[in-house]
């Protein structure tokens, strides 16, 4: 037996207080991780909150762990102790199905994520399967890379999944925690990148984080400006928009792709789509093969989210600093 020390909620929007808990016996595929840092993302506040109706409490956040290996399982062969990893969304999955047969584990209907029916990362220690402990490339940096294996890869993944090149013409909308993000892995991949803000105060930061251009997303004259010319466009808010606006942005045949949480059924005119081959699509975060992929590629180029530094013992104060929209542009805990 295993004693975790982490921070736990009672119940829904509770405040996090020390809580210990025993791990069984390590299982021969499993791996378990001395957690160095842990990024705060909205999912944390939404399981928190029970937004969701999933949560169980006592409840331990936390989908976004940096660490080191500390024990492995005797059928562990691709670990050994020592090694740096993450943990993201996920946690685990079947391993047998067909979506984890042709490499889509993050689509597999049996897969474990961190914070659902198990205690997550905001503790010394998190255990995952061996598949979903994603080694670290040599020369990251660990402070800012547990944000990229949830959001980093549910922005890098719609890039892969629609097909982006680096001659697209692309928009992000909302350029926050996981816009910012977006803006930049865009920027590099080639592409001519376009930001939708609703806060002009911060049009220079978005252009330096390598926008081309950005649109005030509440003028409908600037919207119209770019009509029909975008070949991909990423939501990354998770509030209603004007969606039909948003369409008439995308060129014939572009594709408009969701990764913002939007609890209300979005409304999207037929013929919006119908007349120009448009088309509206969604993801989720990404597989283990496509998340070594997306930290490659910002080592490689020097991407990382921009973020603040909590200690663990301030997981509170962290967590209210996101919850009123303070964060510039993610939180991460150092434990």
């Amino acid at each position: 037996m295993t004693t975790v020390n982490a921070f736990a909620a009672d119940a829904a929007g509770g405040k996090l207080k020390p809580f210990k808990y025993e791990l069984p016996e390590l299982g021969s595929d499993q791996v378990d991780i001395k957690v160095h840092y842990c990024g705060i993302c909205h999912s944390d506040l939404s399981m928190l909150n029970n937004e969701w109706g999933m949560t169980q409490y006592p409840f331990v956040p936390g989908h976004e762990v940096v660490g080191e290996v500390i024990a492995i399982g005797s059928e562990v062969k691709n670990l050994k102790k020592g090694d740096l990893v993450g943990v993201g969304w996920n946690s685990s999955s079947c391993m047998h199905c067909n979506q984890c047969m042709e490499g889509n584990h993050h689509l597999c209907d049996t897969a474990e994520a961190t914070i659902v029916g198990r205690h997550g990362g905001f503790a010394d220690i998190v255990r995952s399967h061996w598949s979903w402990a994603i080694p670290l490339p040599e020369g990251i940096d660990m402070q800012k890379t547990g944000p990229l294996l949830c959001g980093g890869i549910t922005v890098f993944s719609p890039i892969i999944l629609a097909g982006v090149k680096p001659t697209s013409k692309v928009g992000v909308i909302g350029i926050g925690g996981l816009g910012h993000m977006a803006l930049k892995f865009l920027n590099k991949w080639g592409c001519e990148v376009v930001a939708f803000s609703s806060n002009p105060d911060k049009k220079e930061q978005i252009l330096a984080m390598g926008a081309t251009k950005v649109i005030n997303s509440k003028d409908p004259k600037e919207l119209d400006s770019i009509r029909g010319s975008l070949d991909f466009v990423i939501n990354t808010t998770n509030v209603t928009l004007d969606w039909n606006a948003y369409l008439s942005t995308l060129a014939p045949k572009g594709r408009f792709h969701t990764v913002g949480a939007v609890l209300e059924p979005m409304a999207i005119p037929a013929f919006s789509l119908i007349v120009h081959e448009k088309s509206v699509a969604g993801s989720p975060t990404g597989s283990p093969a496509l998340t070594r992929t997306m930290l490659d590629f910002c080592v490689r180029h020097t991407i990382y989210p921009i973020v603040e530094e909590f200690p663990m013992s301030e997981v509170n104060e962290a967590l209210e600093h996101l919850e009123k929209g303070k964060a510039r542009y993610r939180v991460v805990l150092k434990a």
